[in-house]
């Protein structure tokens, strides 16, 4: 594969982790929890690897990020052996694969691949999980990753499932900054803007009740309520 198209399924894998503070349904379970669970606990396999996905997101040292990520997909496919079909475990897995695929570029294009499959079930068995994550999730990367024979990018589809993420929960912010990059993605400035411009207030109530990940919804809000 040629060097820049790798370099670019590389970002565009990072889109899961940019997404994984709100994905958590709860207070997460610390890393390595998957350990401790019984081996039918797929709800504890899953916290553990969603939060594992965020500790590669908050480790400075590039070593330890891609450490972490191999435990990331190995705790998202404990969790896939002990709840087979489990969306639970589908979206973890992909959100893994993600991480996975970015710090791990060897990984990048069966892993892009991979995770769209598990986004895709996870959508499909449990449209509402994590406030339509799975849809939320996959319409970025769809958005984002190069198109076949590269990657599984598709724009118009990425717009389609930003709608129903949007469709589903249209007051939590993430899921309007999806919309608002998937109409800018398809040619549709004033409505993505016009989404954008939603995020935001979404996003700076959201920071006024003191939700940790809020002010990064905020900047995205901001900068995409300006694109061209």
């Amino acid at each position: 594969m040629r060097r820049g198209a790798l370099a670019g399924l590389a970002a565009s894998a990072g889109l899961a982790a940019a997404c994984a503070p709100a994905l958590r349904p709860g207070a997460a379970a610390p890393p390595g929890a998957a350990l401790e669970a019984g081996p039918a606990d797929a709800a504890a396999l899953a916290a553990a690897a969603r939060a594992l996905v965020d500790a590669v997101e908050r480790e400075p040292d590039r070593t330890r990020r891609a450490a972490l990520a191999t435990e990331a997909v190995a705790a998202g496919q404990r969790c896939d052996a002990a709840a087979p079909g489990s969306a639970a475990c589908d979206y973890a897995l992909g959100l893994a694969l993600g991480v996975q695929a970015r710090e791990r570029p060897a990984t990048v294009r069966d892993g892009l691949a991979e995770m769209a499959r598990r986004l895709r079930r996870a959508a499909a068995a449990e449209p509402g999980l994590d406030r339509a994550g799975p849809h939320r999730v996959l319409a970025l990367l769809l958005l984002r990753a190069p198109g076949w024979p590269l990657g599984p990018g598709d724009p118009e589809a990425g717009l389609a499932e930003a709608r129903r993420a949007v469709a589903g929960y249209p007051d939590h912010a993430p899921n309007q900054l999806a919309l608002a990059e998937a109409l800018l993605a398809n040619e549709q400035p004033e409505a993505g803007r016009a989404a954008a411009r939603r995020a935001e207030a979404l996003a700076e109530a959201a920071v006024a009740a003191g939700e940790r990940d809020a002010p990064g919804w905020l900047r995205d809000a901001r900068k995409l309520s300006h694109a061209p």
